[in-house]
């Protein structure tokens, strides 16, 4: 069969047959009296065999390997390929995402979109604190690539780089509430818990709500706080877990803090001194979340968190006792 005829079944141009013979990869078996290219049925089916092994991603040097070396095994290039297509698409994708975090930050100009991918270059640095300086530098470099920061704030392990960015998604115009809400049910705890605070130092409606919904998590971390943002942002509902934060030891100084603020609305002081009070009548407690509790009441008003105190005055650890007559000494004084 002449070159024409192959190029015509084969759907491979005859410029590619050529240069198929001109690597080895595929020689004519004949000639014709004119000196024509002839192709006999296992050159074509050979033909076939090298398309179906580019289709596969192949180079044409992989493909002679694969046709002409008796040793050659299948698996293994298989193998390569598949981590070779990996890395392709793992690359593809990246780039897919910075396309469209540039897009989403809607440049005016090229020198806005230049600042916007040298910042995204930035936050996705080895160095820790380049991460952080990218992150401060952000608010003064126009349109930020918000779900970048997002993305930085929920996989950032270094504290001060993951403060940084917290503050820089706090300057955000943008619903940034909504974008860390998938963070809070992510998998891996510590993702959660970076979400949880970074939605505690946002000031809108939406985190507020996220945030009330975070003290049904199953995750003890985000429940405690999500209850330590909402305290400072007079939410009733973080009472019963902040009230358990003060008898188990957990940021009990902030839980306590958090309590005394809330129990400045004179509607909750007697539903915290309340709480509290049945926290310690349903004991048993030890003496250590006895005197944390008598710590709590302290800067809760009225006479319900009074007369508790002066019950722990006579408490048979001296510590308790000793806590609660220094607090009703500091009370009786204001």
């Amino acid at each position: 069969m002449l070159i024409g005829d192959v190029a015509r079944r084969s759907g491979v141009s005859a410029r590619m047959l050529r240069h198929y013979d001109s690597l080895g990869l595929v020689r004519p078996t004949g000639r014709t009296a004119s000196g024509y290219r002839e192709y006999s049925d296992d050159d074509i089916r050979r033909i076939f065999h090298i398309e179906s092994l580019r289709s596969l991603g192949l180079s044409l040097r992989e493909v002679g390997r694969a046709l002409d070396d008796p040793g050659f095994r299948p698996a293994d290039l298989v193998d390569d390929l598949i981590r070779q297509t990996r890395e392709r698409i793992a690359a593809e994708t990246a780039l897919l995402t910075r396309l469209r975090r540039l897009d989403a930050a809607e440049p005016a100009g090229w020198e806005e979109a230049l600042q916007i991918v040298a910042l995204l270059q930035a936050l996705a640095s080895e160095s820790a604190g380049r991460r952080q300086r990218a992150a401060l530098s952000s608010a003064a470099e126009g349109p930020l690539p918000v779900e970048a920061l997002v993305e930085a704030v929920l996989s950032e392990t270094d504290p001060n780089a993951a403060g940084a960015l917290r503050w820089a998604l706090a300057r955000s115009d943008a619903d940034v509430s909504a974008l860390l809400a998938d963070g809070l049910h992510a998998p891996e705890a510590a993702v959660r818990e970076r979400a949880v605070r970074a939605l505690a130092e946002l000031a809108d409606g939406e985190s507020t709500a996220l945030l009330r919904d975070a003290l049904g998590s199953s995750d003890l971390v985000v429940r405690r706080r999500a209850a330590l943002a909402l305290g400072t942002r007079g939410v009733a509902e973080a009472v019963p877990t902040l009230v358990d934060m003060a008898v188990e030891g957990a940021n009990d100084v902030d839980a306590a803090d958090a309590l005394g603020m809330l129990a400045a609305r004179p509607a909750l002081a007697d539903l915290i001194a309340d709480a509290l009070v049945d926290r310690l009548a349903r004991g048993p407690l030890e003496p250590s979340a006895r005197r944390r509790l008598a710590q709590a009441l302290a800067d809760i008003p009225g006479s319900t968190a009074s007369e508790a105190l002066t019950g722990l005055t006579r408490d048979e650890d001296r510590a308790v006792a000793l806590t609660a007559t220094y607090i009703l000494t500091l009370r009786a004084a204001r």
